[in-house]
C-alpha cells in the first residue's frame, strides 16, 4: 500500500467516524465502524510505508482493548439486569415474552433497595471499567499517533493523540466526550495534510572565490 493510498483512506475513515457517531444520523454506527477499520488500514500503510510497525500494532492492541473491554462489560450488565428482573418481577422465568402480562403494581412492589443494589453496584463497576478502558484505548492510540507523527512530519498526529487522552480522562464529566469528537476531525485533518512527497532540500548559494 503506498503513502497516498494511505492517507486518503485513513481521512475518509477519520471524518467517517467523525459523522458516524453523531445521533439521528441514518446508519451511524455502520459508518462508525467503516471508519474505524478504514482508520486501522490507513495506520497499517503508513507503518509499511515509515517501516515502523509501532504505527499500527499500538492502534490494533487499543481497538482490542476496546472492543473486548465493551463486550466483557456488556455481558456482565445483561446478566446481572436478568438476575434484578427476577428479584422484582415473581415468578418470571426469563421468558422476555412473558414480560408483556406481567402487572405493574407486582414489579412496583418488589422494587427495594436490597432488591436493586446488586444491579446498581455492578453498573457503577461497569462504568468505572469503562472509564479505564477509555483511557488504556487512548493511551496506546496516542503512542500510535506520537509515531505517525514523527515519521509523517504532520504534528497534528500528536495533538490528535494528546486530545484523545486528555478526552479520555474527562469522559467521567461527559464533556470528554466532545474532546474525543473533535479529535476525530483534527486526526481527519492529519491524515489528509500528510506530505506524500519529501521536501526539496534547500540549495545554497555557491560561494564566489576571488582570485588575486
Amino acid at each position: 500500500m503506498n503513502l497516498m493510498t494511505s492517507k486518503y483512506l485513513g481521512g475518509v475513515g477519520a471524518l467517517l467516524l467523525f459523522i458516524g457517531v453523531i445521533p439521528g444520523i441514518p446508519t451511524y454506527g455502520i459508518l462508525a465502524f467503516a471508519g474505524l477499520v478504514m482508520i486501522l488500514v490507513g495506520l497499517y500503510g503508513l507503518a509499511g510505508v515509515y517501516r515502523e510497525q509501532g504505527i499500527f500494532n499500538n492502534a490494533i492492541l487499543g481497538t482490542a482493548i476496546g472492543i473486548g473491554g465493551i463486550v466483557a462489560i456488556g455481558v456482565v450488565v445483561f446478566f446481572t439486569l436478568i438476575d434484578l428482573l427476577k428479584a422484582i418481577i415473581p415468578g418470571w422465568n426469563g421468558d422476555w415474552t412473558a414480560l408483556q402480562n406481567v402487572n405493574p403494581a407486582d414489579i412496583s412492589a418488589n422494587i427495594t433497595f436490597q432488591a436493586i443494589q446488586p444491579f446498581i453496584t455492578s453498573f457503577l463497576i461497569g462504568l468505572l471499567l469503562l472509564f479505564v478502558i477509555a483511557i488504556a484505548v487512548a493511551f496506546f492510540f496516542r503512542r500510535s499517533f506520537i509515531l505517525a507523527a514523527n515519521k509523517t512530519g504532520t504534528s497534528l498526529f500528536a495533538t490528535t493523540g494528546l486530545l484523545l487522552l486528555i478526552g479520555a480522562i474527562f469522559t467521567i464529566i461527559l464533556i470528554g466526550l466532545l474532546l474525543i469528537w473533535i479529535a476525530m476531525l483534527l486526526l481527519a485533518i492529519a491524515f489528509f495534510t500528510i506530505r506524500t512527497q519529501a521536501p526539496l532540500p534547500q540549495q545554497t548559494p555557491l560561494q564566489q572565490t576571488t582570485t588575486v
